[in-house]
């Protein structure tokens, strides 16, 4: 096969390309979850009801579905510095998107294409970033690698409402500001990219590869038990799509709590928590793991509910965290249970299939409890959401940890 390497001219060395690449990645993780505070002002502004912010959150979810699907695995061949380099300009016209068309038709648009955005970085980023990190550090373990690129993502995604909070709270223009500066970060992590080398020998001519989209299998053979690992996915990414979505309506409405800095705490939390759970918890048995995470997901559920029946802001937070500690590991069970089922040579499939039910999880019960919002008190649509996630989520976890333990 005839290959030719990207051009090397001006490239930094493997080293500093790996933490080039890592800061990229948290930086348009943290864009895409900026808006989550932002919510409450933009109802204000144009007078729409809360299931109008859930389908807005529900298009950047399916932007990442669609975008995993068609470009997902385009890096293999087209190049990982290249894809990435997309990737952020992508984010990049979102924010012009925001600044642009504020309408909610606008909204919508935007939230896609940051979506969008997010499919194409996060398998393109996690690929290069281990591929940098074996050529500057060939006798490093991969766990490295493979914790700097979770800690990117789940970082990256948990210090997002907390800027977009910091900007309403205490900067003017919340609803432009923190687009205009995003965009001009974006660009500057563009160029910034330009530098890093590729990591991949880019097929040319006639020895390229025919596009398809990504494509998704099951495990032969073992459907139930990947069922399993894809339902606890889906129900952990439900509470997620929660916090991420209405956090900051149920804060407004619950507990009579608009302070915007407060809502980008709430989900910088939930986030933060699965992200250092799974990084402080990460040489324990998968047995384990998936024990704690059944106690926190269910305690920390219960929390929240009763937090949000008493009504206690301090135990609908503390739920919160804990439950977010529990979902990180839900959702790194999950994956490796898929790993463990899928052929060597089919993985990417699988994961992309447990990804796309993921992200399936992150929009469908938020709309679902948005909806509700329009028909029952906020406390009674939160209690039945807390109810059903709760039985999925234990269900879940409970097999999975049977069959660690088998």
């Amino acid at each position: 096969m005839s290959t030719s390497p990207a051009p090397r001219r001006f490239s930094v060395s493997h080293g500093p390309a790996f933490w080039i690449v890592a800061v990229t990645f948290l930086l348009v993780m943290a864009y895409s979850t900026v808006p989550t505070p932002l919510y409450p002002l933009y109802e204000q502004r144009d007078g729409f009801p809360p299931f109008v912010v859930t389908m807005i959150f529900a298009a950047y979810a399916v932007g990442v579905m669609v975008s995993l699907y068609l470009a997902g695995h385009v890096s293999d061949w087209l190049g990982r510095r290249r894809v990435l380099l997309v990737a952020v300009l992508v984010s990049a016209l979102s924010a012009v998107l925001f600044l642009f068309f504020t309408e909610v038709p606008g909204l919508l648009v935007a939230r896609f294409v940051n979506g969008a955005s997010i499919g194409i970085l996060t398998a393109t980023a996690t690929a290069h970033l281990g591929e940098l990190r074996a050529r500057a550090k060939p006798d490093e373990n991969t766990i490295v690698a493979a914790s700097v690129s979770g800690a990117a993502n789940l970082g990256g995604l948990a210090l997002g409402p907390l800027i977009g909070g910091l900007f309403a709270e205490f900067l003017p223009d919340p609803l432009m500001l923190p687009h205009l500066v995003f965009l001009v970060v974006l660009i500057v992590a563009a160029l910034a990219l330009l530098l890093v080398p590729e990591t991949v020998d880019v097929p040319t001519g006639d020895d390229r590869p025919r596009y398809r989209p990504q494509r998704l299998s099951v495990p032969a053979g073992s459907g139930r038990a990947f069922a399993v690992a894809a339902f606890g996915a889906f129900s952990g990414f439900a509470v997620f799509g929660l916090f991420s979505s209405l956090a900051p309506t149920f804060l407004v409405v619950t507990f009579d709590s608009p302070d915007h800095l407060l809502a980008g705490a709430v989900s910088f939390s939930v986030f933060a928590a699965a992200a250092l759970g799974q990084l402080a918890l990460v040489k324990l048995r998968m047995r384990t793991q998936l024990t704690i995470a059944l106690l926190g997901c269910t305690s920390g559920l219960v929390l929240v509910a009763a937090g949000a029946l008493l009504p206690a802001l301090a135990l609908f937070l503390i739920g919160g965290v804990v439950a977010g500690l529990g979902v990180g590991l839900l959702f790194k069970g999950a994956l490796g249970t898929a790993i463990g089922l899928a052929e060597p040579a089919r993985r990417g499939e699988t994961l992309a299939l447990v990804f796309l039910i993921a992200y399936a999880g992150l929009a469908v019960p938020a709309l679902g409890v948005g909806a509700a919002l329009a028909f029952v008190p906020a406390i009674v649509a939160l209690v039945v959401f807390v109810g059903l996630v709760l039985v999925a989520m234990t269900v879940a976890t409970v097999l999975m940890r049977r069959r660690a333990a088998r």
